[in-house]
């Protein structure tokens, strides 16, 4: 189970986003809350959850402030941000400093948010070895999905994950509108195209990176990235450090 920590100084929010959830059917555990930042850090320092998800707008420390405090402390803890309609700077704050994604408080939905938790898991297990990774949730289960398409687009990048793919290209490749194929992948998974491509790199990447002396650049190549700098920005997105701290960290 990925633990949870729930930050929001709302106590109607808290208790909506712990309810309206069955937390542990998506493989996660609520682990603890908090209502403001600086009541959260030192929970976080503590005993460092999986995944925070955390409030921006709150009293005494801010959600930006805790995210960029457990960077500083070198906590990798996943960052799922609650914000309000129109707070698009700090929407585009939070996901420079690292957080995983972001979800609107006055239109959240159980959908959004256990979208946003299917994404989250993939990122996590993305980011342990073979050995330590649990299975995913169900509503992402490779064996769960049945549309042949989708299974179809799946296979080839699993067998292509080091060649130029694009969502046109799967879509030709399966004959269908790119529009149609994006839509209906989402739909079947829980995760867009391009992250579930990025997903299935990154988990290449990092058994290059714990099985092999390969340098980085290599390794970007060998997993279908064709630019080093966008390697280690999707790599420390979904994992939370950079291919070498992470190589070090083993």
């Amino acid at each position: 189970m990925w633990k949870v920590l729930l930050v929001e100084d709302e106590t109607f929010v808290r208790e909506s986003v712990k309810e309206i959830i069955r937390w542990e059917e998506m493989g996660f555990t609520l682990a603890g809350e908090a209502s403001n930042g600086m009541e959260a850090l030192p929970m976080i320092k503590d005993d460092p959850p999986d995944l925070v998800l955390c409030d921006i707008v709150m009293p005494q420390m801010d959600g930006l402030q805790l995210l960029q405090e457990t960077r500083k402390a070198g906590i990798a803890s996943k960052f799922v941000m609650l914000t309000c309609l129109g707070d698009f700077e700090s929407m585009r704050r939070a996901m420079e400093y690292g957080a995983s994604n972001y979800i609107l408080k006055l239109s959240m939905s159980v959908k959004d948010l256990r979208e946003t938790l299917v994404k989250v898991s993939s990122e996590l297990t993305a980011q342990r070895s073979p050995a330590e990774r649990p299975a995913l949730p169900a509503a992402a289960a490779r064996e769960k999905i049945t549309h042949p398409e989708v299974n179809k687009i799946m296979d080839y990048i699993e067998q292509n994950y080091d060649q130029d793919i694009t969502l046109k290209s799967l879509a030709r490749y399966v004959m269908m509108g790119e529009n149609y194929v994006s839509a209906l992948f989402k739909k079947k998974t829980g995760e867009t195209l391009i992250h579930y491509l990025h997903r299935t790199r990154i988990e290449k990447a990092i058994e290059y990176l714990t099985t092999t002396d390969l340098p980085v650049n290599r390794i970007c190549q060998n997993v279908g990235f064709m630019n080093d700098n966008y390697f280690i920005k999707i790599f420390k997105r979904m994992t939370g450090m950079t291919p070498s701290q992470y190589r070090m960290k083993q």
